[in-house]
């Protein structure tokens, strides 16, 4: 495929407006205080082992799950998504726990390093791990890693800075530095409370740089720590920093018996690796359980021969799988494939680029996956509204006479 035309895909695709990645974009940040700069000044590089949970889940025959923010949790939203679960073939959630703009979505216990940073978004997370586990829902725990700006704004040190301020992108957002091992245990230790407290799977997000970085990078001054001397490009650096960080975060959650899965640009896949964001598909996937390449149509260029992919969502999911597969297959430890598909409408593409996104290009969608052997995914939508009547039932698995 030309160079060129690939660079320029990846270029579009990272700018697109962030209505699929926004993910949990109606939490409030909290505002940094002087505490909450003491707090992470504190904070041990590792926590005490506590018993593990009772809870008992069993991994599904194949995870077919549903992003679920914290605002959707209690009420009658929440009814509604439990029941969505368990009167169709669905059977996974995705729970935000630590959230985009670096909080905590539920208050800590008293005492707990990470109590500043907690709100009541989710009033009770046992309770509500309790339910899932009565109605059999497998419970996987988001992560939102490098994009924190909580604690960009107490740490800058641990952030990018543009001469005397912290740098934010055009949504007024920081990211943290992937160079900085401390802000690695800050997020793994997030991870093995979630893993004590009863989820069954971690997932790591925005496990990258910020979009654009390497036409960035060089106008902000940060810390590159270990990565300095070494004799390799700054897009290799960035590479290393953040395949580093997801080896470290599997290899200290081995102990607490979770799988371990990262969210990933689709586009990585069809490169040898994204250096702006520090992306290696191949590399991310050989330190994972589970891969989760983000595929929605709506994000793609003019990209494997499709003029206007968000039209064609069985086409475009079939050709990405092809290469993704190509690339798992060289792998001597392939993780699970578990695609995000997309299940709302991208208006903003314009006329005649989008289309309604309803029953049937969802079960596109998955058709396309489960005719190229992959049976786990897992769908976004923002505000948590999904598709009515969609038959989430694997191919393989439809009852004759259905």
């Amino acid at each position: 495929m030309n160079k060129k035309l690939i660079s320029f895909g990846l270029s579009i695709y990272l700018l697109i407006p962030n209505v699929a990645f926004a993910k949990g974009e109606k939490v409030l940040p909290k505002q940094p205080t002087k505490q909450m700069e003491i707090m992470v000044k504190r904070l041990p590089t590792s926590l005490p082992r506590l018993k593990a949970n009772s809870f008992t889940f069993i991994y599904p025959d194949a995870v077919r799950g549903i992003y679920v923010n914290a605002h959707s949790i209690g009420g009658s939203k929440w009814n509604q998504l439990i029941d969505l679960v368990k009167d169709t073939e669905l059977n996974a959630m995705v729970i935000d726990y630590k959230e985009d703009h670096g909080n905590l979505t539920f208050m800590p216990e008293e005492g707990s390093p990470y109590r500043k940073i907690g709100t009541t978004s989710i009033k009770n997370m046992t309770a509500l791990l309790e339910q899932l586990e009565k109605e059999k829902i497998y419970p996987i725990a988001r992560i939102v890693v490098f994009k924190d700006s909580v604690l960009a704004e107490a740490k800058p040190e641990w952030s990018f800075m543009e001469g005397k301020k912290l740098w934010t992108n055009g949504g007024g957002e920081a990211f943290v530095n992937p160079f900085e091992k401390k802000v690695w245990d800050y997020n793994v230790n997030l991870a093995i409370e979630a893993a004590k407290m009863g989820f069954q799977e971690i997932q790591f997000d925005y496990v990258r740089f910020p979009e654009g970085f390497e036409h960035k990078g060089d106008k902000l001054s940060y810390s590159k720590g270990d990565y300095e001397k070494l004799d390799i490009s700054e897009g290799e650096k960035r590479v290393e920093a953040v395949t580093d960080f997801v080896q470290y975060a599997k290899e200290k959650l081995e102990p607490y018996d979770v799988k371990v899965s990262v969210d990933i640009f689709g586009y990585t896949a069809t490169l040898n690796e994204a250096p702006g964001i520090g992306q290696n598909f191949s590399r991310i996937s050989n330190h994972v359980d589970v891969i989760s390449s983000m595929i929605y149509p709506s994000h793609w260029t003019n990209y494997f021969g499709i003029e206007k992919p968000d039209l064609h969502p069985y086409e475009l999911v079939s050709e990405y799988i092809k290469v993704e597969k190509q690339k798992l297959n060289q792998l001597e430890h392939a993780p699970i494939s578990r695609p995000w598909l997309q299940d709302f409408t991208a208006t903003w593409l314009g006329k005649d680029n989008y289309q309604v996104y309803g029953k049937e290009e969802i079960q596109k969608q998955i058709k396309a996956l489960n005719d190229q052997g992959v049976s786990e995914f897992l769908l976004w939508n923002a505000g948590n509204n999904y598709t009515k009547n969609v038959n989430y039932k694997p191919i393989n698995k439809e009852e004759k006479g259905d």
